[in-house]
């Protein structure tokens, strides 16, 4: 049997894999892509789209949609002389939405690879060594068997697992990790969550919102510490005293235990020993790189310190023709950061001047309001000695904002204080994820505060408040 050949294989089908082999295919290249999750679809068949689209950012925004709709049918119609009586969830139908999201989805990107002529391996890809100039890679089927292909070109794209934490073993029952807690059955009486990360306040949102007593246990003692300090104590005032959120820090996990009546975790914090009951739990402590079973060793392929593939700037490795791009090598666990690396990649084999600018890269947690940011803190510019100014301006004041009904948070600017460029701009209200997209492009293109500050922005909207905040920089917001 003649072994089948490839310019380009992509090992795993996730954001950054199958956005990777669909660049490279339009580049020309002969292109192949594996992926071995089904994740539990109906068929057996494969899955692609990786954690985001199937276990991950596409079924958990769906959900957070269904429990803010039904959090403002009970609190915030009223407002607008809108009377519900009889309000009730039904999980089953809302769970059915999610899934028939991510199936349109994942069918979606195989109707991609079909356009684009990219070809789909089913299996675990893995690399088998090397022959004549060619990278030989081993695509493992369910059914065990193996096919090997050569390729000119790899480039690794297998993403992330959830981390897990000793002595609490997930089943996805009852402990439960991003999987689990997108497929629960009923709304659970009480929730506990271990993480205050993204993972842990977007899910905690959720099931708070449809009923849920929730209680998240972090380990640091600073609440959402990426964050600008404005942001997370914005943050903490409105999830903790708005929304009731029983938010504890500087947690250490003691001892968790499964009984008839639900968990119980022993853990300490400032006050000493504390014990939580919970029907079930989330543990949601972060997520580790998948290079496992990638056989690594069998070709020396590098992994630096944190077990992620080491790679350039350029996302190369130390092998040849090998690139890795995603949750696997440096950087923030982030979809579209994949994606962008992988367009890259693909570009870079093409002999373009592929790039990725890794200083406006934004961040989102879709909490409500929504939290987004790009560039850097105001800690980080005091930690490196810049000197800036700073732009804040309360959704208060917005008109919009006020027609909405929702006028939490604020958008804050800072812009270097010599040259007036915009050095970080964050976000925390209502659509921060579609606002933030603003400042990216103006810092993609070396923007000062005083170019946004001139941009007639459209009336009313919340942009107007991104706006305000560029003219606040120079202490000459006209609405506030």
């Amino acid at each position: 049997m003649t072994k089948r050949q490839f310019d380009v294989v992509v090992i795993g089908g996730g954001p950054g894999g199958y956005v990777a082999a669909i660049r490279a295919a339009q580049l020309g290249f002969a292109t192949a892509c594996i992926e071995m999750e089904s994740y539990a679809d109906p068929k057996g068949e494969v899955r692609l789209g990786g954690t985001c689209l199937n276990v991950g950012c596409i079924p958990s925004k769906a959900l957070l949609r269904s429990s803010e709709l039904f959090d403002e049918a009970k609190h915030a119609f009223v407002m607008h002389g809108i009377k519900m009586n009889d309000l009730a969830i039904d999980v089953g139908v809302m769970m059915r939405r999610k899934d028939n999201i991510v199936t349109q989805l994942t069918q979606g990107i195989r109707g991609l690879f079909k356009k684009n002529k990219v070809t789909l391996l089913a299996g675990r890809g893995s690399f088998a060594g090397r022959e004549d100039e060619l990278w030989q890679i081993a695509v493992t089927a369910q059914d065990g068997t193996t096919e090997i292909v050569a390729a000119t070109h790899v480039i690794v794209a297998t993403g992330s697992s959830p981390r897990q934490l000793e002595g609490i073993p997930v089943d996805n029952v009852t402990i439960c990790d991003n999987v689990g807690a997108l497929s629960f059955t009923e709304v659970p009486k009480r929730l506990g969550v271990i993480g205050a990360g993204v993972i842990g306040l977007e899910l905690g949102s959720v099931w708070k919102r449809l009923g849920s007593e929730v209680t998240i246990l972090e380990a640091m003692p600073d609440f959402l510490a990426a964050a600008d300090p404005a942001v997370a104590k914005e943050a903490w005032k409105i999830f903790t005293s708005k929304q009731a959120l029983k938010i504890h820090l500087g947690v250490k996990i003691g001892e968790v235990k499964q009984g008839a009546k639900g968990i119980a975790i022993e853990y300490e914090n400032g006050e000493g020993a504390q014990r939580l009951e919970c029907d079930k739990l989330i543990v949601s402590v972060g997520r580790v790189p998948n290079t496992a079973g990638l056989g690594c060793e069998t070709v020396g392929l590098e992994l630096d310190a944190q077990g992620r593939i080491a790679v350039d700037h350029q996302c190369r490795t130390n092998l040849e023709n090998v690139w890795a791009v995603g949750d696997v090598v440096r950087g923030p666990m982030l979809a579209h950061k994949g994606m962008e690396e992988g367009v890259m990649v693909a570009e870079c084999i093409a002999g373009q001047a592929g790039h990725v600018n890794y200083e406006a890269i934004p961040w989102v947690i879709y909490t409500h309001p929504e939290i987004a940011w790009v560039g850097k803190t105001e800690t980080q510019l005091k930690n490196e000695g810049v000197e800036y100014r700073v732009g804040q301006i309360p959704f208060l004041a917005n008109g919009r904002a006020l027609g909405q009904g929702d006028t939490a948070g604020f958008v804050k600017m800072l812009a270097c204080a010599k040259t007036d460029r915009i050095l970080g701009v964050h976000v925390i209200g209502s659509n921060a994820s579609e606002l933030i997209s603003e400042a990216v492009v103006a810092m993609e293109f070396g923007a000062v505060a005083e170019d946004i500050a001139r941009i007639c922005h459209a009336h009313p909207t919340l942009s107007e408040v991104m706006h305000e905040a560029a003219l606040a920089v120079d202490k000459r917001a006209l609405h506030f």
